[in-house]
């Protein structure tokens, strides 16, 4: 690893910021107290609701932690489209006994007031996604002593992160579940992501800084394969959706290796935005009509996801999911890190073996 990050954490494996409820502080000091890197996912939350996870997260751990932000996105939304998507999902209103959400109920994400908290407050790491922060935000950040990570899903984007003068590029594969952190939201271009070897090495002859490899890396041996095509470090996700301190959804944890849910795909069905998630009744019937509004769709969402989970349906659930997700494993975070570092070192031996005969 860079000895940017080890300097950080010990074992090249950063557990994913999960906005909704996933990334607890309970998952993230089992990390990094397992000598990987935890995150927390301020995303949907507010500022205090960070601020409150770091203090209950520095209660748990000693050990380096990083706090995620969405950078706000600018207003592009077709409004009559919303209302048109607005008007398909009534039924599912009616079905669930709730009301749709307000789709204007906030573009930023409290961004300024979370910066504010994590200045006045520092930590270790902060990452963003669907974007690059600006300069002098990235400056502030690092006068504070915080690192910067900052997401990108091309080559182009990678250098854009290098030249805002981030610490380290999180390289992220179309595998990857969750919402593709790509900088700008082009309708045209949705389907046509990089998958993850082959962005890695793109991205390596386009930067200078560290990459952090995210998509689909479930097993110790995919993260011998992104170091060895120039990766630092291996970020995962769905690995550890079923971790036992994991906040999601037991019905979302099921579901990964549950044999009804076959496939993931990228889809706007639920936020507006794509993102790889399983493939179950909602993402069928909605993701062919959602249109490219984010947030607005996440938003009028919002209270049908909550009350499908609360009626114990996972088929109205954003079942968020990388590819790799049947090969989940129900273990304790930190025990999943030990299996994790022993999986890589042996396929480290294994190729060390081959190359010697």
């Amino acid at each position: 690893m860079s000895s940017v990050l080890t300097d950080l954490f010990p074992h090249p494996i950063v557990q994913a910021p999960m906005a909704g409820g996933v990334s607890v502080p309970q998952l993230a000091a089992a990390v990094s107290d397992a000598g990987g890197l935890g995150f927390l996912a301020a995303g949907y939350k507010t500022a205090d609701g960070m601020y409150q996870e770091i203090k209950q997260l520095r209660g748990l751990t000693s050990r380096p932690f990083g706090v995620n932000l969405f950078l706000p996105q600018p207003e592009t939304a077709d409004p009559a489209a919303v209302d048109v998507y607005a008007h398909q999902l009534a039924g599912e209103a009616s079905w669930y006994e709730t009301e749709l959400g307000d789709p204007e109920s906030g573009r930023d994400d409290g961004y300024d007031a979370k910066l504010a908290v994590l200045l006045d407050n520092p930590v270790p790491v902060v990452s963003f996604h669907f974007g690059v922060p600006a300069r002098e935000v990235i400056d502030s950040l690092h006068r504070v002593g915080t690192l910067t990570f900052v997401t990108a899903t091309t080559a182009e984007e990678a250098r854009a992160v290098e030249r805002a003068g981030a610490d380290v590029v999180i390289a992220q594969g179309v595998e990857a579940g969750g919402h593709q952190g790509t900088h700008r939201d082009i309708p045209e271009t949705d389907g046509s992501g990089v998958g993850l070897l082959s962005l890695v090495a793109q991205v390596r002859e386009s930067v200078g800084i560290p990459i952090v490899a995210a998509g689909g890396i479930m097993r110790g041996g995919q993260i011998a394969a992104v170091l060895a095509a120039g990766a630092s470090a291996a970020q995962m996700g769905t690995a550890f959706v079923t971790a036992h301190e994991s906040g999601a959804h037991a019905l979302h944890k099921q579901a990964l290796t549950n044999p009804l849910f076959v496939r993931t795909e990228l889809t706007r069905a639920f936020t507006g935005r794509p993102a790889r998630a399983l493939v179950n009744r909602f993402l069928r019937e909605h993701g062919p009509y959602a249109p490219a509004a984010y947030p607005e769709v996440h938003h009028l969402t919002a209270p049908l996801r909550k009350a499908a989970a609360k009626a114990g349906d996972a088929q109205g659930l954003a079942l968020w999911a990388g590819q790799g997700h049947r090969m989940a494993r129900e273990l304790p975070a930190g025990q999943l890190v030990e299996v994790l570092v022993a999986e890589l070192a042996a396929a480290r031996t294994a190729l060390s073996a081959g190359g010697a005969r």
